[in-house]
């Protein structure tokens, strides 16, 4: 059996179904459990900094979302699967953490008043101390498992330095070295946009499921942004602007050469392209479908999925709360 290198924990926010924007993730995390211990999080505590007045779809989200991880490779056998709140060991250390963490730390954290601004434009306030606090219980998510990494992209690399200072401070004031420097694995997800163009996003309404139905993929393409300036079917186009070909190039990438050749040369029209589109990303979609609805029709299997991987992340986080209260004291 091949060793494991040494320990991740990655977590995602239960908000709905998963859309092909999340896609790439999941691509790497299905490829990194194969070489480390992997805890993959369903993330449900951090789902109410956002969501306090209206948490009713959290629960129903957390099996949605485990279905997409799982049509998308994801192998409890490899992987510990479970819930945030099922690890009441993580609230212990977020609430310990929050004893020694510096108020000014959580402030000067470059989201913090970014995305308060966000909400307060979109008429939402979220000014509490949970999403004031949310990378403090980012970082004893990650540290409960004295994980060596993390897949982070490029946004996410203040969080985890946050994470690395409160271990630094931890091991410092008790003089001990019960938490790792976690390091960051720079994950290379491919930015695939919304069919508007946009950033994909539920929110938008822009985005396309990761198991969409043949129909929902062909309505979804329908409704892409091509070249505005291609007005009739024999006019020259610019593919480097257009929706459709993005996609080719991440779902047709044999053919996308010949279709950005063709477009140019006003040789095949964007009715075609679309067409030639939907049927290469349902040819995709499809093994992606079929696992998902196998893992539906049998609910158990997600109920057992989630138990387990409750346990190993239990006995997991147990074993690090005991060498806290030991370097603690208390």
């Amino acid at each position: 059996m091949l060793e494991k290198k040494g320990t991740i924990l990655s977590c995602m926010r239960p908000t709905g179904r998963l859309h092909l924007g999340h896609y790439s993730v999941l691509e790497n995390w299905v490829a990194l459990q194969e070489k480390y211990q992997c805890y993959y999080a369903v993330a449900d505590w951090h789902a109410l900094t956002t969501a306090f007045e209206d948490p009713r779809h959290i629960k129903e989200n957390r099996i949605e979302m485990t279905l997409d991880w799982l049509a998308a490779g994801l192998d409890p056998e490899k992987a510990a699967i479970f819930v945030q709140s099922a690890i009441k060991e993580h609230a212990e250390l977020h609430l310990l953490f929050s004893m020694m963490a510096p108020l000014s730390w959580l402030e000067r954290v470059p989201t913090y008043k970014e995305q308060i601004k966000q909400f307060n434009a979109a008429g939402q306030d979220i000014a509490t101390y949970g999403f004031l606090g949310y990378p403090l219980l980012m970082a004893a998510d990650i540290l409960i498992y004295r994980a060596n990494a993390v897949p982070v992209g490029e946004d996410q690399l203040p969080h985890l330095e946050f994470c690395r200072e409160i271990a630094r401070r931890f091991n410092h004031l008790y003089k001990t070295e019960v938490f790792p420097e976690t390091k960051e694995i720079l994950a290379k997800v491919k930015l695939l946009p919304g069919i508007d163009n946009r950033k994909m996003s539920k929110s938008y309404h822009n985005d396309i499921a990761i198991a969409a139905s043949t129909e929902e993929i062909r309505d979804k393409v329908k409704q892409m942004i091509t070249d505005p300036a291609r007005i009739k079917k024999d006019d020259l186009g610019h593919p480097e602007v257009c929706t459709v070909y993005t996609y080719h190039n991440f779902y047709n990438k044999k053919e996308a050469p010949e279709i950005c050749a063709s477009c140019k040369a006003g040789t095949i029209g964007c009715v075609a392209c679309k067409k030639r589109l939907t049927e290469k990303l349902d040819a995709f979609m499809e093994p992606l479908r079929e696992r998902r609805a196998h893992f539906a029709a049998k609910p158990e299997i997600i109920t057992d999925v989630l138990a387990n991987g409750n346990d190993k992340a239990r006995a997991a986080a147990r074993a690090t709360m005991e060498l806290v209260r030991e370097a603690m004291g208390i």
